[in-house]
C-alpha cells in the first residue's frame, strides 16, 4: 500500500519529482540520452527506480518530464529576456550580448543540442519542443502586436516565426562553429532595421 505523503500530489512526491527530473538534467547534459536510464536517473538521483514508475508511468514520462524542463532552461531565459525589451533595437542588443559571446556553459549547448535529437528520435518529445516552440512564437507575436498595433494581422506571426527560426538558427551554427560572427549577423538584421542595405 503506498503512504499518501508518497503520492505525486503530496509536496514531498513534488520534490521527488523534481530531484529525479533534475538528476536526468544533469545525465543528459554530460552523457546525452542514452545515458538518461531509469537506472542512472535512480542512482544519482539517490532513490529507488521504482519510484520512476510511480512518479512519471515509466521511463518515456520522466523523459517527457526532462525535456520539458531542458526546454524551459533553454528557451525559457532567452524568451525572457526578448519580451522584456521594449523594442526591437533593444531585443536586438539583448540577442547579441546572448549569443556573441563564447559559450560558457557547455551543459547549456549540450542541452540544446540533446533536445534536437530527441525531438528528432521521438515523435512524443518532438510533441513537447514543437508546443514549447509556438508557445515562444506566440509570445513573440503577441508582444509585436503591442509594439505596432497598425501592423496587418498576420504579420507578427510571420515576424515572431522568423525570429525564433532565426535564434534557432544561430545557436545551432555557433554549437558548431564558436567563431561565427554573430555580431556581424546581428549588425546585419539592426542595419535592415533602420532601413539600409
Amino acid at each position: 500500500m503506498t503512504n499518501l505523503v508518497d503520492r505525486p500530489t503530496s509536496s514531498r512526491g513534488d520534490r521527488r519529482r523534481r530531484q529525479l527530473v533534475d538528476a536526468g538534467i544533469a545525465l543528459l547534459g554530460r552523457e546525452g540520452w542514452p545515458g538518461v536510464s531509469t537506472r542512472a536517473v535512480a542512482e544519482r538521483a539517490g532513490t529507488n527506480p521504482g519510484l520512476i514508475h510511480y512518479h512519471f508511468g515509466g521511463l518515456a514520462g520522466l523523459h517527457a518530464a526532462i525535456f520539458r524542463r531542458a526546454t524551459e532552461l533553454i528557451i525559457g531565459p532567452l524568451a525572457t529576456e526578448l519580451l522584456g525589451a521594449p523594442d526591437e533595437r533593444a531585443a536586438l542588443e539583448t540577442m547579441r550580448s546572448l549569443l556573441a559571446r563564447p559559450p560558457d556553459d557547455e551543459q547549456a549547448a549540450r542541452l540544446a543540442a540533446e533536445l534536437i535529437v530527441g525531438a528528432m528520435r521521438d515523435p512524443a518529445l518532438g510533441e513537447v519542443l514543437r508546443d514549447e516552440l509556438r508557445l515562444a512564437r506566440t509570445q513573440i507575436a503577441d508582444r509585436l502586436r503591442q509594439l505596432h498595433p497598425g501592423w496587418p494581422s498576420a504579420r507578427p506571426a510571420g515576424v515572431a516565426t522568423l525570429i525564433a527560426a532565426s535564434i534557432d538558427g544561430l545557436m545551432l551554427h555557433y554549437m558548431i562553429d564558436g567563431a561565427l560572427p554573430v555580431g556581424d549577423a546581428l549588425g546585419a538584421v539592426g542595419d535592415l532595421l533602420e532601413g539600409g542595405a
